[in-house]
Order: structure tokens, then sequence, then C-alpha cells
């Protein structure tokens, strides 16, 4: 049996880590090489950067002999990897098989896709045949609409009408290799996870579901666990506020008999 992977999520806006609220509110609360130093100390499984901003444009606020300002997202990629030892996942606007090259050249282990893919379902049969499907986190943003999911693309903004489950299947088919489900609704509520519609997706798919959105306590982490066969637990603002959130989040998780790595 495969173990249970707990993953923190980072959110890159204009340069600078962000808290996330709904999709709509976001608070700097960090550096991006900081916080990968931090997790990298911490001996996570894995970490999951996710580009947010929306005219592309990065400053870290500060140019000295310590931290760097940042001109571009290739150098944001690049210093990361380079003091990330765990496998780290990059996505955030990507369009095109360009820039799936540019990410993986520059340091990212896997990318996600979400609006591109959506767009443009050849690009993830492309990267899939490019890079192999193990490459590919298939990114989906969701909210409740009538009783349903549905996908919301750009910046959860945008309502396709089409039902996660739908979608879900259909990236399956193209090729992609995880899928990343994340609540909009949920999104630094501290509700907890939306257990009802992940237990759905992981029960619809093959694939590993990794899910994200409404964490406020690690007992959300083993309730998830109990009641659902996903493959990894992921939290953002979490993460970033509580003290040894990392190590009590898994500490919680054995002494509940979950099989954690």
């Amino acid at each position: 049996m495969l173990k249970i992977r707990l993953i923190p999520v980072l959110y890159i806006k204009n340069g600078l880590i962000v808290r996330s609220e709904s999709f709509s509110y976001h608070q700097n609360i960090g550096n991006v090489i900081n916080e990968a130093k931090r997790y990298n100390e911490w001996d996570v499984d894995e970490l999951i950067y996710i580009d947010i901003s929306r005219d592309k444009q990065y400053d870290a606020r500060r140019d000295d002999h310590k931290i760097k300002s940042f001109q571009s997202i290739e150098q944001i990629i690049s210093a990361i990897s380079s003091v990330c030892f765990m496998p780290l996942t990059f996505g955030g606007g990507i369009r095109t098989i360009e820039q799936v090259d540019f990410i993986i050249r520059s340091g990212s282990d896997k990318i996600t896709l979400n609006t591109g893919a959506f767009n443009n379902p050849e690009l993830v049969k492309e990267t899939s045949l490019r890079y192999g499907s193990q490459c590919i986190v298939l990114s989906i943003d969701y909210r409740t609409v009538e009783g349903k999911p549905i996908v919301f693309t750009e910046f959860g903004e945008k309502n396709t009408g089409v039902k996660v489950v739908d979608w879900v299947n259909e990236c399956e088919k193209l090729g992609a290799g995880e899928i990343f489900l994340n609540s909009i609704e949920r999104d630094g509520t501290a509700m907890g996870y939306d257990i009802e519609t992940i237990g759905q997706i992981v029960e619809s798919t093959r694939l590993p579901v990794i899910a994200c959105g409404g964490v406020g306590d690690a007992s959300d982490f083993v309730e998830l666990a109990k009641k659902t066969r996903v493959s990894a637990l992921a939290a953002g603002n979490w993460f970033h506020f509580v003290e040894r959130s990392y190590s009590k989040a898994k500490q919680l998780l054995k002494k509940h008999g979950i099989n954690v790595r």
C-alpha cells in the first residue's frame, strides 16, 4: 500500500509568498527562497509552488547580500531548486509546451496545468508525450454550483460549466499523471476539507489525487485520510502560521494509524 504524502503548497504573487483566502484576498507573508529553505529543513515529502501573479511582475521587495530581488519566474524557479532537495512541482500561467520546457529546464520536477490545460487539452497530451505522465499534475479549482462541483478557471473566476468528475476523466485519457484538487470556497477558511467532493473524485479516477483547501487544524488531515483514499494531503496557509506544523501533522497522522511517509 502506498504511503500518503503530506504536501505544503506555496502561492507566489509578484515574487512573494502570499496567504490566500477564497482566491481573492492575498496577504504577503514571506520570501520564496526562505520558505523553500525552511521546508527543506523540515524534510517535507514534496513542495508545490503556484504562481498566481496576473501581470507577471516579480520583485522580492529588497535586494541585499542575503535576499536578492527577482526579475523573472525563471530566476525564482532556479533559486528555489538550488535550495530545495525534495520533489518540486511548479505551475501557474503555463499555456505552451515551450513554457513547460522552460520550467523543467529551470529545475522543477513536475509542472501543474490548470487554465492552460482546460483551454488547450492538447497541451496535456503533448507534455505527457515529451516528459511522461508522471511530470503532469492537473490542477483543478472548483466551486459547488447547484449542488455539483464545477471547474472554474482564470484564477477561479470563470465558470466553465464542466463537472469536476468529467474533466478529471478527460485529463486521465489525455495523459495527466496526478490531480491537484482545490476548493475555492474553502481556501483560507480553516473550515476543513470538502470531504464529500474529494471522496467522489478519488473513487472516479485511477489517478492519484492531492486534496487542498480548508485546513484549520491537523485533525483535518486525519479526518480526510480516514474517510477517503486520497493520495496526498495538501495545505497552504496552515503550514505558514502554526509552529512546527509539518512535524506535528505527521506525528498526529501516525498516532491515528495513518500510513504516512
